[in-house]
C-alpha cells in the first residue's frame, strides 16, 4: 500500500511507520521535523498540521491506499486535515484514547458500546481535556472524511522508544540497584500493550478497509504489577529489592498516584484501570506480545542511551519519584513495620 502517517517519527507513530516499512509499504510521513527522526525509506513531508497552506502542500497532486493519523489532539486541526485529505485516499485511521470515554477509569470493562465524550468535531483546545478533545477528534474523522473512518483506541501503551517515561523511569530507577520503593499489591492484575502491537493490528485493519472503533489495550490481567517489576529486575540485571509498601500508608505518605510511582492507583481509585476490554480487536485479529519481552526489548533500547539523557515524559508531565522523598519513605515504612 501507499499510506500516509501524519507524525510518525515518536513512540507509537514510529512503530507503525517502522512494520509499515518491514511489509514493503510505500510511506510517506508528514510532521514538522522537531520531535522525532524520520525512519530511513520514508519519503518526509515537512509541515505543521495546523497551517493550511502545508496540508495542501502536502496533498498537492498525491494519492495514498490509507492515511493514519497517529498525533491529533485538538478536533479542529484533525476536522482540517480530513477535509484536505478527503479525496486522496478511501481510508483514514485516527490514533484516539481510551481517555475518550468518560465511564473510564470509574467504570468497570469498559468497551466500545459506551458513549465518548461530549464534543463537537469542531472545538478548540481550550473545549476540554485531553480525553474529551480526542472524543471530538473522533467525530471529526468520523462524520466528515469521505470514505471509511476507523478509530484505534489503546489504553496503557509501553514498548522500545516510549517518550511517555513510565517503564523507561522504572527500568532506570530499577537498574540502579538498591531498595526500590514498590507501591501497592504486588499481585494486583494489570492490562498492558506493545506499541508494536497496535501498529501491526492498525495497518491489518487499514489494509481490510475496516471502520468503527476498536479498543486496543492488550489482555486484561496478561501481567501483574509485581510481575511487570519483577521483569525490569531480571532484565536489568539488577541486585534491586522491590519494598512493597500498601497504598493508603503511601497515600499518607504523599505519593503522587501515576506519575511518581507510574502506573499506581490506589485501590480506591482503580476500579476500571485495568479492566477495559479489548475482545473486539482481539477477535479481529490483535496479537499481544508477552510483557516480559516489551520490558527487555525497551531495556535493551533505553541502555544505549546515557542515563544523564534520558527523560521521563515532558515538562508538563514528568514521571518518577525524587530519591530523597522515595528514601524517606523506605525508612518510615521500616519504622512503621
Amino acid at each position: 500500500m501507499k499510506i500516509l502517517v501524519i507524525g510518525g517519527s515518536v513512540f507509537l507513530g514510529r512503530a507503525v511507520v517502522e512494520e509499515a516499512l518491514r511489509r514493503g509499504h510505500e510511506v510517506t510521513t508528514f510532521n514538522r521535523g522537531r520531535s522525532g527522526t524520520d525512519l530511513p525509506g520514508v519519503e518526509a513531508v515537512r509541515g505543521d498540521r495546523e497551517v493550511t497552506d502545508d496540508l495542501r502542500r502536502l496533498a498537492g497532486g498525491r494519492q495514498w491506499d490509507a492515511v493514519i493519523d497517529v498525533c491529533g489532539f485538538v478536533p479542529r486541526v484533525v476536522l482540517e486535515a480530513v477535509r484536505t485529505l478527503s479525496g486522496h485516499a478511501p481510508h483514514y485511521t485516527f490514533i484516539s484514547s481510551i481517555s475518550a470515554y468518560p465511564d473510564w477509569p470509574d467504570k468497570s470493562e469498559v468497551n466500545e458500546t459506551f458513549p465518548t465524550h461530549e464534543c463537537p468535531p469542531d472545538a478548540d483546545a481550550e473545549f476540554g481535556d485531553y480525553g474529551v478533545l480526542k472524543a471530538g477528534c473522533e467525530r471529526a474523522v468520523e462524520q466528515h472524511f469521505d470514505g471509511g473512518a476507523l478509530v484505534i483506541q489503546p489504553g496503557l501503551i509501553l514498548g522500545p522508544h516510549e517518550n511517555v517515561g513510565r517503564l523507561p523511569w522504572w527500568l532506570t530507577r530499577i537498574s540502579e540497584g538498591g531498595r526500590v520503593l514498590a507501591p501497592g499489591d504486588p499481585s494486583l492484575p494489570m492490562q498492558l500493550i506493545d506499541a508494536r502491537d497496535i501498529a501491526a493490528f492498525t495497518l491489518d485493519q487499514a489494509a481490510k478497509g475496516t471502520t468503527g472503533h476498536y479498543m486496543t489495550g492488550g489482555v486484561p490481567g496478561n501481567t501483574t504489577y509485581g510481575g511487570w517489576l519483577n521483569d525490569c529486575v531480571e532484565v536489568t540485571g539488577s541486585d534491586a529489592e522491590l519494598v512493597w509498601a500498601d497504598d493508603e500508608f503511601l497515600v499518607d505518605q504523599g505519593v503522587q498516584p501515576w506519575t511518581e510511582l507510574p502506573l499506581w492507583y490506589p485501590e480506591a481509585d482503580r476500579l476500571g484501570v485495568w479492566t477495559h476490554s479489548s475482545a473486539k480487536a482481539v477477535a479481529a485479529g490483535l496479537t499481544c506480545r508477552p510483557v516480559r519481552e516489551t520490558v527487555r526489548d525497551t531495556w535493551e533500547w533505553l541502555k544505549g542511551i546515557p542515563e544523564e539523557q534520558r527523560t521521563f515524559g515532558s515538562v508538563r508531565l514528568s514521571h518518577g519519584i525524587d530519591p530523597d522523598k522515595e528514601a524517606r519513605i523506605l525508612a518510615t515504612w521500616d519504622a512503621r513495620s
